[in-house]
């Protein structure tokens, strides 16, 4: 019987050691799979919410990139739009280039029209200054004198009044002396005399100074080169001169008139 329990005892530790045993080996065995499960459990939660980042990342831009192409969308139709007027504008100025081709046609024709009277014209205009000779008078003095004698002053009363009516002219006045003398001394003596034929005309016929041009050339340009008596009293002198241009006035006026009837023509 006392062998039988000792036996029994035996017995029973052995399997309480071998059940030691074997929960030790299943935990030693667990514990590393249960840490690699956790491992994987937190990299799992990582991942998905790396997922969910990239998910927003993702909307966000899907988001901006739909914004993006509505707004190219509206562009190009606005570019279309303008284009459209951009045409109507262009088929506008296409006309209007048409009419001022048309129009300038037109103007050639009548400028090829005129073209003969303008010509004409020209000739007379180019000649507009070119003032002609209308009356003259010689003012003679004493020897070494600038005084103005009566018969002097009724040659002058007569020129003045044969340029009353005349609009368009100009008075000459020259003075001269004989050689006789000093060269200085009588040209200074030739302008004395031009001016007191100048003084008459301005002062007695109220003839406007702007239309006189007065020198003194003293004994330069004598009518007589001979040292007489009678040479030298007539080279004491002071020539007026009268120009007028009224007949080229009077001819340019009557070439307007015939253009602008031309003119008046070819528009109506």
């Amino acid at each position: 019987m006392k062998a039988f329990l000792a036996t029994a005892i035996v017995a029973t530790g052995a399997l309480l050691a071998g059940g030691c045993a074997t929960k030790k080996y299943v935990r030693n065995t667990t514990a590393p799979i249960q840490a690699k499960v956790d491992q994987v459990g937190e990299q799992t939660t990582q991942n998905s919410q790396q997922i969910q980042g990239t998910r927003t990342d993702l909307k966000s831009l899907d988001d901006r990139s739909t914004a993006g192409i509505s707004a190219a969308t509206e562009k190009a139709n606005a570019a279309d739009q303008h284009a459209g007027v951009a045409d109507q504008h262009a088929g506008e100025a296409d006309r209007h280039a048409a009419d001022a081709m048309t129009k300038a046609s037109t103007a050639d024709s009548k400028a090829d029209s005129n073209t003969q009277a303008l010509n004409g014209l020209r000739s007379v205009v180019e000649n507009i200054d070119d003032y002609k000779l209308q009356t003259n008078a010689t003012v003679n003095f004493k020897f070494d004198q600038y005084k103005l004698t009566p018969e002097s002053m009724q040659d002058l009363d007569k020129l003045a009044g044969a340029v009353q009516a005349d609009k368009r002219f100009i008075i000459a006045v020259e003075g001269y002396t004989d050689k006789v003398g000093d060269k200085d001394y009588n040209e200074a003596l030739s302008r004395k005399r031009a001016d007191q034929v100048v003084q008459y005309l301005v002062a007695k016929h109220d003839i406007p100074i702007y239309r006189i041009h007065m020198v003194g050339l003293g004994g330069e340009k004598p009518l007589d080169d001979a040292n007489t008596r009678a040479a030298r009293a007539q080279n004491r002198r002071v020539e007026v001169k009268v120009f007028s241009a009224d007949a080229v006035t009077a001819s340019l006026s009557s070439d307007m008139g015939s253009i602008a009837g031309k003119v008046s023509q070819d528009k109506q």
